[in-house]
């Protein structure tokens, strides 16, 4: 008797959870409504609490966090969902969430990959054109610590549907003359505008090529370095969503497509629990109406 209520108490349980996740992930933002967007910012993922720190961790950090999100409902969402969504052409999920890693490291397709599809995740992954020519070169040291995505991989997980690819510019992740898309002292509008168009047209045509897919529609400024110039000429070139390194929580509205540039980011680095970091990021919330701006 104890046995047979103890499994109809759990059935019960089992089915309340059920709904609650079935309403949840039915539940839609669109027309006439605005939505909260935190947006993650990772960068390399080693298994290696030595070198993990502000732009590296590990990969038991990056699943606690998927898992946080998952439990609480949060859906990760892709660049193409929310420029949709923006542009007056689709929904967005009650709850979204957009995990962003930076600069391509191969570590992303041994680590990062596999928890996307263990937790059914998806995620924008910014790559450097000249880092990732380097690594397709026939017998290109593949080296978590160090090595970049070369393009087959990148076409791997392009057609898994759970990446998307961001131009984190061609050959501008640099600090030796400039700090990315930063002006040099005493540069020119004119000769300033030249140099960082035709560095992100590279990237483009280069993506174009490699990829087989359209054009690609974020860019991702190196170290975060853009100015009012930039952006317009990101603009010109039709990149539909930019993405910068301060943290703010963006709030999108359908429609609305100008938000789009300059999203605000959280750098996640390693020594913070997850229930910490996200206490900090996410909007408060309660019952099923997610982040929806009310």
């Amino acid at each position: 008797m104890k046995r047979g209520m103890r499994f109809i108490l759990l059935l019960c349980a089992a089915m309340v959870l059920f709904y609650e996740v079935l309403y949840q992930r039915a539940e839609r933002v669109s027309a006439g409504q605005s939505v909260y967007l935190p947006v993650i910012m990772y960068h390399s993922v080693l298994d290696s609490k030595s070198k993990a720190g502000k732009y590296t961790v590990t990969p038991a950090v990056l699943e606690q966090d998927l898992q946080y999100l998952k439990e609480h409902g949060y859906t990760a969402v892709l660049p193409s969902e929310v420029i949709a969504f923006a542009q007056g052409k689709g929904s967005l999920p009650a709850r979204p969430v957009m995990l962003t890693f930076d600069d391509g490291y191969y570590n992303n397709y041994t680590y990062v990959y596999p928890l996307l599809e263990q937790y059914d995740m998806r995620a924008l992954i910014s790559v450097v054109g000249s880092f990732t020519q380097q690594y397709s070169v026939n017998g290109a040291p593949m080296h978590n610590a160090y090595s970049h995505l070369s393009w087959d991989l990148l076409r791997e997980m392009l057609d898994s549907g759970r990446v998307e690819i961001g131009n984190h510019s061609y050959d501008m992740h640099r600090s030796e003359t400039r700090q990315g898309y930063c002006r040099l002292a005493g540069e020119t509008d004119s000769a300033y505008i030249r140099t960082v168009a035709e560095d992100m047209a590279k990237m483009q045509r280069l993506c174009e090529a490699e990829l087989g897919r359209s054009k690609v529609q974020v860019l991702t400024y190196p170290y975060g370095a853009y100015e009012a110039l930039t952006e317009q000429t990101a603009k010109d070139m039709g990149f539909a969503m930019t993405l910068n390194c301060y943290e703010a929580c963006n709030v999108l509205t359908y429609g609305q497509a100008e938000v789009l540039h300059a999203l605000g980011r959280y750098n996640r680095a390693y020594g913070e629990s997850t229930e910490t970091f996200m206490a900090r990021i996410l909007p408060s919330h309660t019952g099923t109406s997610g982040n929806i701006v009310q």
